[in-house]
């Protein structure tokens, strides 16, 4: 094979053609809900902080890390920010979230602390080959896995297993 066939080969592949990941430090997933009161008090019971500055009578925002947000907008408020129907409680699941968990001990906290909160348990904690998972549904069907790796050590997680580094930027109150 020729110098010139092999090059044109390697530009030609899909790799060489996908475009390079762009960055994205946060994520903010915005969930629609029937009672904002309601559903800010089952993700405080979680332990994750509400943020005082993204909020309103119909809008809630928690910030479940340094990195990911939830704002739970009732369907008034939610309806402002698209064109088309959105998601109804206990209707067809759009989209189904995970969360990392940094033990297996934090999977049965936050499970526990589900059940305090009075949302659902749809799956108890169980290993999974390498995982140790679990699942739950918020007040308004929002279905959430929780999930513990311990993946080989690599260099991509700075050889201290699944860990990646948090972020040093946020927005505060």
């Amino acid at each position: 094979m020729s110098e010139e066939t092999t090059s044109r080969e390697s530009t030609d592949s899909p790799a060489a053609q996908q475009p390079a990941r762009l960055g994205h430090p946060m994520i903010f997933a915005n969930l629609v809900v029937s009672d904002v009161k309601a559903a800010t008090a089952v993700y405080r019971a979680l332990g994750w902080k509400e943020n005082q500055v993204f909020r309103d009578e119909t809008t809630s925002s928690m910030e479940v890390s340094d990195a990911i947000i939830v704002l739970l907008l009732e369907e008034s408020k939610f309806a402002q920010f698209k064109d088309r129907d959105s998601y109804r409680p206990g209707g067809p699941r759009e989209v189904l979230n995970c969360l990392q968990c940094t033990s297996k001990e934090n999977v049965d906290e936050l499970l526990s602390r589900v059940r305090v909160a009075g949302a659902k348990v749809t799956r108890e904690a169980e290993a999974q080959g390498p995982m140790y998972c679990a699942a739950f549904d918020d007040l308004d069907g929002h279905g959430w896995e929780l999930m513990w790796m311990a993946p080989p050590r690599s260099p991509r997680w700075g050889n201290k297993g699944c860990r990646p580094r948090r972020p040093r930027y946020f927005f505060s109150a």
